[in-house]
């Protein structure tokens, strides 16, 4: 196998890819496609997508689950050391969310212009005045997220 076809399984494009997967899985849950999974020290410790329908709960977006899964999984809720992937720019709840749970990263894929607070419209995870700033990339599979977002709401106007 030549280095160039090499999976690196500990690169923000595997991560992502992970995120997407779970975002098709709210698509056919008929949630918005959000997915997220956190990692710390290269291992996945949590995976969510959107339950905000399934679960009739307005907190039950992909960042807020994984985060409850990850504090589980470690026994604390300080996630300090890990990184959260998720499929599009966090809001307001689930940027104050990472940033209070004290977060090493957030990678995302397209970004929020209406409500996206890891830069777009708001700098909840880079406020100085909060407890902790938030490391943020944006932009990861940035097209695969954008279309599916895209394909879910054109196939809500038609229906």
């Amino acid at each position: 196998m030549s280095e160039e076809t090499r999976i690196d399984l500990t690169s923000d494009d595997y991560f992502m890819r992970e995120a997407l997967r779970l975002a098709r899985m709210a698509f056919d849950a008929d949630e918005v496609p959000v997915g997220a999974v956190i990692v710390r020290e290269n291992r996945l410790i949590a995976r969510a997508h959107n339950q905000v329908e399934i679960l009739h709960d307005a907190t039950a977006h992909a960042e807020m689950l994984a985060i409850t899964q990850a504090a589980h999984a470690l026994g604390d809720w300080r996630l300090e050391g890990c990184s959260l992937f998720v499929t599009k720019e966090p809001c307001p709840m689930c940027a104050g969310a990472i940033t209070l749970s004290r977060m090493k990263r957030v990678v995302f894929g397209v970004r929020d212009e209406r409500a996206g607070s890891a830069g777009s419209v708001f700098e909840i995870t880079s406020c100085p005045g909060l407890n902790h700033t938030v490391e943020t990339v944006g932009g990861v599979r940035q097209e695969d997220a954008r279309e599916l977002l895209q394909d879910f709401f054109r196939q809500k106007r038609i229906s």
